[in-house]
């Protein structure tokens, strides 16, 4: 039987993609590899395993929970995981709106402007 720890990497890696999170493991040190297995398995492993919503679901609402928080690089990551979770930019475009109503209207266009530029890196029209 897998360990939380081996399905929360299996799904991180489904979520983030295999370059992802090899980069982000060649990075880990001995410093900060307790917090990588943390996150791993409680974020990755618990919650994002379960079964009660979908990967594109969960995609949206930590997408809206990060641009609430102003959380600029994690907000571009998880708009980069929307290729992988199937949330689409108008969808995406929602959840800003979203944004802007119940965790201010600044914070939603700080975060469409970094969901815009992540879409133009990886080649998607919006």
């Amino acid at each position: 039987m897998s360990t939380r720890l081996d399905q929360g990497m299996a799904t991180r890696r489904r979520v983030l993609g295999d370059a992802h999170v090899d980069r982000a493991e060649a990075r880990k040190t001995s410093f900060d590899a307790p917090f990588q297995e943390m996150i791993t398995e409680a974020a990755w492993g618990h919650v994002w395993s379960r079964e009660g919503l979908s990967l594109r679901d969960r995609s949206l609402i930590t997408l809206a929970l990060l641009a609430a928080q102003g959380s600029d690089a994690e907000v571009a990551m998880h708009v980069r995981a929307t290729a992988n979770t199937g949330a689409t930019p108008e969808e995406v475009m929602e959840a800003m709106l979203h944004v802007a109503i119940y965790a201010g209207v600044p914070r939603a266009n700080h975060a469409i402007g970094i969901a815009r530029r992540a879409y133009a890196e990886m080649g998607v029209e919006v």
